[in-house]
């Protein structure tokens, strides 16, 4: 006996009233981001609840030691159970607490499997190479496929180094300089970090300039949905208290002119969402403001800054190199 038991958590409410021994359990993992926080994932499922909830929860001794927040979403591709958080969020898993994180992460799965008539494909989505749900354990009869699903770039900086210039190429330090001084020509450049309630004041510069800058390629871009802003609105003032937000701005005289949202936990740095001022481009505010962010997350003992999905270019001018997240897919035999 593990004096471990499991329930299935399925009324908003219900997982509302989870948040408090969630972030006692989410201290608790050892792997836990800030993308397994209840100020992302609960707003998530206020503003979006695509499906049936279909929330794992491990306890012991009345404390929550698993949790495994998914839905069931019943469409053409059957009865799948999902992440919540899935698509906005760049890394996913399960949270157990790490003095009992076996008989917990075994009573989730058997809490599961208890119920496998309601769901008839489990996806493990967006998973590290290291994420806690890569060590579940399904039981005989079970099909368990691996796959790659998304780069995310990598920077690591060294033990040792403590200003992260040394890293970088002579060309890319040459580009730093460049962009700085034609962002001074332009006016006065002032970088900050907003906190508190000015975080929410960030947040709308941000989806200003996302805005504009995905207006140019004919595009929305993905803060433009209604539900998407609301959600942000909704986790931003959470993940701020909680100390996990970094949301920065560069202003050129008075006016805002790039923001870089990112969100910082323990050595990981996670480079999230940017926007800057397509009338800026010639002056690359936005290579200025990351440079300034990644020193400063380095400075505070950050060792990894991650660029999350996607490959693109400018990741890999910074020295970023490719980690794979894994999609890890379950479902009974026979039923293919």
């Amino acid at each position: 006996m593990t004096g471990v038991s499991a329930e299935i958590i399925e009324s908003s409410d219900a997982l509302a009233a989870l948040e408090p021994g969630w972030w006692s359990l989410w201290r608790r993992s050892s792997t836990a981001l800030p993308f397994q926080s209840p100020a992302w994932l609960i707003p998530w499922w206020r503003h979006f609840a695509p499906g049936a909830l279909f929330t794992l929860a491990a306890w012991k001794t009345g404390r929550l030691v698993g949790l495994a927040p998914f839905y069931v979403e019943d469409g053409p591709l059957g009865r799948r159970l999902l992440p919540i958080g899935i698509s906005l969020s760049d890394h996913l898993d399960v949270l157990a607490d790490r003095d009992c994180a076996e008989e917990a992460m075994d009573a989730l799965v058997a809490a599961a499997m208890s119920r496998d008539d309601a769901w008839d494909l489990w996806e493990l989505e967006e998973l590290l190479p290291d994420a806690l749900a890569m060590s579940l354990t399904f039981p005989a009869g079970y099909v368990d496929d691996i796959a790659q699903q998304s780069p995310c770039p990598v920077l690591m900086i060294p033990d040792g180094v403590a200003s992260y210039p040394a890293i970088l190429s002579q060309k890319k330090r040459r580009n730093i300089n460049l962009a700085r001084n034609r962002c001074a020509r332009r006016g006065t450049v002032s970088i900050e970090r907003a906190q508190g309630d000015e975080a929410l004041d960030a947040l709308e510069h941000l989806f200003r300039l996302h805005a504009a800058r995905w207006a140019l390629r004919g595009e929305a871009g993905v803060l433009a949905p209604h539900q998407v802003r609301s959600f942000q609105r909704d986790a931003v003032p959470g993940l701020e208290a909680a100390g996990l937000l970094r949301i920065h701005t560069l202003a050129i005289g008075d006016r805002v002119v790039a923001v870089y949202y990112a969100l910082s936990q323990n050595s990981r740095f996670s480079v999230y969402l940017t926007g800057f001022d397509p009338d800026f481009d010639f002056e690359s505010p936005g290579v200025v403001l990351l440079a300034h962010v990644i020193g400063e997350a380095v400075a505070e003992g950050c060792r990894e800054i991650d660029f999350l999905r996607g490959q693109e270019p400018y990741k890999y001018e910074w020295g970023a190199v490719d980690r794979w997240n894994l999609k890890r897919s379950i479902w009974r035999a026979g039923n293919a």
